[in-house]
């Protein structure tokens, strides 16, 4: 019996991929990733929810912090960023906890009236407005009562930095703080709840401060209405007396007393604030070895303080955020490890046409962070309509900042590869034979 030739086993070709550049490998994985999303619709698309939740909200907060920051830089460019105040206390120097005891600043002297007169004097100051900070006080016209309404008393002058104008009247003068005279100004949201439609100059308001148990008349001379941003909207309901008549009228306290400075121009802050440090201390009569039993505190210092605690505040939102994408990076990997369960017999395929550890790796690595950076995508749009909504509706003007879209899709593009580690090793790691057998 003649034995027949035995046939020769046909070879498989190695696929393209084998030893394909990691591009070529990318492209391919990108392909079918994007099948498989295509295939499993409705689990990909909650998938996606579940990532865009945590990026949409990390942009949110980026777009409230900057239109936040944009607002207050705003205040105080129209304040006057050279301007600074001489207060009791360092307040932005504060620390929390004592042992029960008074703080150190209790038994420093208040700010006098004669010490922003002298600071007023100095070649180097234009304005020195004294201020009596912000108490409360309930007012009445014509059976129309607001109550806790915030109340200022300062020297004439002090619509020059604060940014709005005068709706109709006019400031009061330097003349009626000196002579103590009973006249107020009024925002205009304030106006509105008291007068209504009526002309509220030359009429009377009751004014009660119910801390000191004063009650008086003052005549209404004028109504300011502040420039939009989001103090303005915070704060609607406020009024202006001359500091003599707050303090001998409604009894209001100079406890917290400040008096408010502005540089000449042409002259730079620090030499100001030199100056002013050299007259409050001569005034009080301070040694050379003495410290300062006063404070001189500057926007900048302001606006670093404020730095802190929104830097602060957004860290805490970031990791909360951080939170939902850990949830959604947990229901990627849940979908992945399925997915590689039900294509177990699709890796076999591959790999007994060619296809690499690198190439299977590559597949299923892409695949996750495609649904990771779709999510961020989603949420890159949801951010942006909740930044807009609140940027049409609300003084603040949100707006999504560069780095906010940039760590959204890093993290989320971070998320993606961590939490599609596992599932694509395991599939990289399946053996030919045995992903063939399985059904």
């Amino acid at each position: 019996m003649t034995e027949l030739p035995r046939q020769r086993r046909p070879t498989l070709a190695p696929r393209p991929g084998r030893g394909s550049s990691g591009l070529h490998a990318l492209y391919e994985g990108f392909l079918i990733a994007w099948e498989a999303m295509r295939a499993n619709f409705l689990r990909s698309i909650l998938t996606v929810l579940g990532v865009a939740v945590g990026v949409s909200v990390v942009v949110a907060i980026g777009a409230l912090m900057t239109g936040l920051r944009s607002s207050v830089m705003e205040a105080f460019e129209a304040a006057g960023p050279d301007n600074f105040a001489v207060t009791r206390f360092d307040f932005t120097a504060i620390t929390i906890g004592n042992g029960g005891e008074r703080p150190p600043w209790w038994g420093k002297p208040v700010i006098e009236p004669e010490e922003a007169r002298r600071i007023e004097a100095l070649p180097s100051v234009s304005d020195a407005l004294y201020d009596l900070s912000n108490f409360q006080v309930d007012m009445e016209f014509d059976g129309e009562q607001m109550e806790n309404v915030f109340a200022n008393g300062s020297s004439a002058g002090w619509s020059a930095y604060q940014a709005g104008d005068f709706a109709v009247g006019r400031d009061f003068t330097p003349a009626e703080v000196q002579q103590n005279r009973a006249v107020v100004i009024l925002s205009t949201g304030l106006t509105e709840q008291l007068f209504g439609q009526r002309d509220p100059i030359g009429r009377r308001v009751r004014v009660a401060n119910r801390f000191r148990g004063t009650q008086e008349p003052f005549t209404v001379i004028g109504v300011y209405e502040p420039a939009t941003n989001v103090f303005s909207t915070a704060f609607q309901n406020w009024a202006i007396f001359p500091w003599t008549a707050s303090i001998r009228r409604l009894r209001q306290s100079k406890f917290q007393a400040q008096i408010l400075v502005v540089p000449e121009e042409g002259t730079s802050a620090e030499r100001a604030k030199d100056d002013v440090i050299a007259t409050m201390r001569g005034i009080r009569g301070l040694g050379p070895r003495m410290d300062n039993d006063f404070a001189v505190t500057s926007s900048q210092q302001i606006m670093d303080l404020f730095n802190q605690l929104t830097g602060v505040f957004f860290l805490v939102i970031l990791l909360l955020a951080s939170a939902g994408l850990l949830v959604g990076g947990v229901g990627v990997i849940g979908i992945m490890l399925i997915s590689v369960t039900e294509r177990t017999r699709e890796i076999g395929v591959r790999k007994a046409i060619g296809a690499t550890r690198r190439e299977i790796l590559w597949q299923f690595l892409v695949e996750a962070s495609l649904l990771t950076c779709a999510g961020a995508g989603v949420g890159l749009l949801l951010g942006w309509g909740m930044a807009e909504t609140v940027s049409r509706f609300t003084p603040l003007p949100a707006e999504i900042p560069t780095w906010a879209v940039a760590a959204a899709l890093g993290m989320a593009a971070l998320t993606g590869m961590l939490f599609g580690l596992l599932p694509a090793y395991r599939a990289s790691r399946l053996e030919p034979v045995d992903a063939l057998r399985s059904e």
